[in-house]
C-alpha cells in the first residue's frame, strides 16, 4: 500500500538522487549553468511521482479526483514557469557569480564541499517547497467536489503565480529596453520593490491553505497536514533572511549603485513603495506597520559607511 509515508520518501529519495547527480556531473565540468534549471526538472518529477504513486489503494485514480487534478496542474504551472524562466537567465547570464569561488573560477582553489552543499540545499528547499502539493496527491480523502475555501485558495494561488511571472517578463523586457531610468518601476514594480519574491511567498501560504480539506482529520488535528507549513516558511527565511539571495542580496549595502545615482529619485520610489506586498499609498503606511506586517525591516536599509547627505527614512 502506497501511503502518505511512503509517497514522502521516495519523493525525498529522487530529490537527493537528482541533486547529487547533478552536483556530480556540474562539479566534474566545473560549470554551475543548470544548478537552477535541474531544481526546476526536480519539482516536475516530485509532481509526476505522487500523481501516480498517490492514485495506488485510493478511493479514485488520480484522473478521477479532482482535487489532485487541479493541485498537480497549479504545482507545475508554477514549476514550470520557474524551470522556463531559470533556464532563459542561465542562457542571457551565461553563468551564475554566486559559485565563481566555489569553483574557483577566480583563480582560487576550488572547493567541493561548498558546492555539495548548494546543491543539496536545493534539494532540501525543493522538497520542503512540494509539501502541501506531495500531501494532497497522497492522500486518501475521497472529495470529488470544492468548496468556496479550495476555490477562493486555488484562485489565490493562481494570482500569486501570475504576479510573479509578470515581474519576472516586466523586470526582463525592462533589462532588455537598457534599464531605463536605473531601477523598474514597470508594471506591478511600481506597487512592490520585490514582487516576484511576494508571487513566490504568497503563492505557498495558498497552496498550504488549499491542501487542508485532504485532511482525514479535519486538518488542524493532522500532524501531516501542519508539516506542510514549512512550504511558505521555510520560502519565507529563503527570501526575507539569508544571503546571498533574496531581500537580503537586494537591500542593505546593495542598493548602494542607487543612491550613488539617483538618490532623490530612488529615496521617493522606495518610501512610495512597499518593499514586498503589493499596496498602494505605501508611504502613509504607519512605520510600526511597515517594520511588522510589510517585512521591511531596518536591516534593509542602505546605510553608508561615512557620513553622507543620503538618509533613508
Amino acid at each position: 500500500m502506497a501511503g502518505q509515508g511512503f509517497v514522502y520518501g521516495i519523493a525525498a529519495a529522487i530529490t537527493c538522487a537528482i541533486q547529487l547527480t547533478g552536483y556530480a556531473v556540474a562539479y566534474s565540468l566545473k560549470t554551475e549553468t543548470f544548478y537552477d534549471i535541474l531544481g526546476g526538472v526536480n519539482y516536475l518529477a516530485l509532481a509526476l511521482w505522487s500523481a501516480v504513486a498517490g492514485s495506488i489503494d485510493a478511493p479514485l485514480n488520480w484522473v478521477d479526483d479532482p482535487r489532485k487534478i487541479l493541485v498537480t496542474i497549479l504545482f507545475i504551472c508554477s514549476r514550470g514557469w520557474l524551470l522556463i524562466f531559470l533556464a532563459w537567465r542561465a542562457h542571457e547570464r551565461k553563468g551564475d557569480s554566486r559559485f565563481d569561488e566555489v569553483l574557483g573560477k577566480g583563480g582560487g582553489q576550488p572547493q567541493p564541499f561548498r558546492f555539495f552543499v548548494f546543491w543539496m540545499a536545493q534539494a532540501f528547499w525543493v522538497f520542503l517547497i512540494s509539501l502541501p502539493m506531495l500531501f494532497v496527491n497522497s492522500s486518501q480523502v475521497n472529495k470529488p467536489g470544492f468548496s468556496a475555501y479550495d476555490i477562493a485558495f486555488a484562485i489565490l494561488f493562481c494570482a500569486g503565480v501570475l504576479i510573479e511571472i509578470l515581474a519576472d517578463i516586466q523586470k526582463a523586457l525592462w533589462v532588455k529596453r537598457g534599464r531605463k531610468g536605473d531601477f523598474c518601476t514597470d508594471g506591478v514594480w511600481a506597487v512592490s520593490r520585490h514582487p516576484n519574491y511576494f508571487g513566490e511567498i504568497f503563492q505557498w501560504w495558498c497552496l498550504f491553505a488549499f491542501s487542508y480539506s485532504s485532511s482525514s482529520n479535519n486538518g488542524y488535528a493532522d500532524p501531516l497536514w501542519w508539516v506542510g507549513i514549512l512550504s511558505p516558511l521555510f520560502t519565507m527565511q529563503i527570501l526575507l533572511t539569508m544571503e546571498p539571495t533574496g531581500l537580503c542580496n537586494a537591500e542593505g549595502k546593495n542598493l548602494k549603485r542607487y543612491y550613488d545615482k539617483c538618490p532623490e529619485r530612488y529615496s521617493k520610489y522606495r518610501e512610495n513603495t512597499s518593499i514586498l506586498i503589493p499596496i498602494i499609498c505605501y508611504k502613509y503606511v504607519p512605520m510600526f506597520l511597515k517594520r511588522t506586517i510589510f517585512f521591511d525591516f531596518e536591516k534593509y536599509e542602505y546605510k553608508p559607511k561615512s557620513d553622507g547627505s543620503v538618509k533613508n527614512e
